[in-house]
């Protein structure tokens, strides 16, 4: 298989949050993006931290018991993140997908800034686009 590069399938706008955030505004985020996951990031764009929609959920059915609803994304962020670089290989983020927790990564730059994310679906969709262009080149068996 030809090198399937993370840089030609990663999303360059993701859904970020910052550890002031409120989770009501995060949720915002989250509905208009339609985006399950994503980094938390200082004032350098360094990633920090990551957020999930579950991570939000359980705050939002705490809050309902409560009947408070105060908190910021600094408070429920996981700290240390997996990260990736968009030089690195898609089929190697796939690997690690399949038994690693993280759905979505951030993606550094070589100063360690954000820029960008990629997801279960956009390693679907490199791997699917690679193994058509296989197909249609004539290749019948993958090694």
């Amino acid at each position: 298989m030809e090198s399937l590069k993370i840089s030609d399938y990663m999303n360059r706008h993701p859904v970020t949050f910052t550890t002031d955030m409120t989770v009501a505004q995060a949720v915002e985020l989250f509905l208009k993006a339609k985006q399950i996951g994503g980094p938390v990031i200082d004032e350098h764009r360094h990633v920090i931290g990551f957020l999930s929609e579950q991570d939000c959920l359980k705050k939002m059915i705490e809050a309902t018991y409560l009947n408070e609803y105060h908190e910021v994304v600094g408070d429920i962020m996981h700290l240390e993140p997996l990260t990736v670089h968009a030089n690195g290989s898609v089929l190697d983020i796939a690997q690690q997908m399949t038994h690693a927790k993280p759905k979505i990564y951030p993606i550094l730059d070589e100063n360690e800034q954000l820029i960008g994310v990629i997801n279960r679906s956009d390693v679907l969709r490199a791997i699917d686009n690679q193994l058509k262009s296989m197909y249609e080149k004539g290749h019948t068996r993958m090694v």
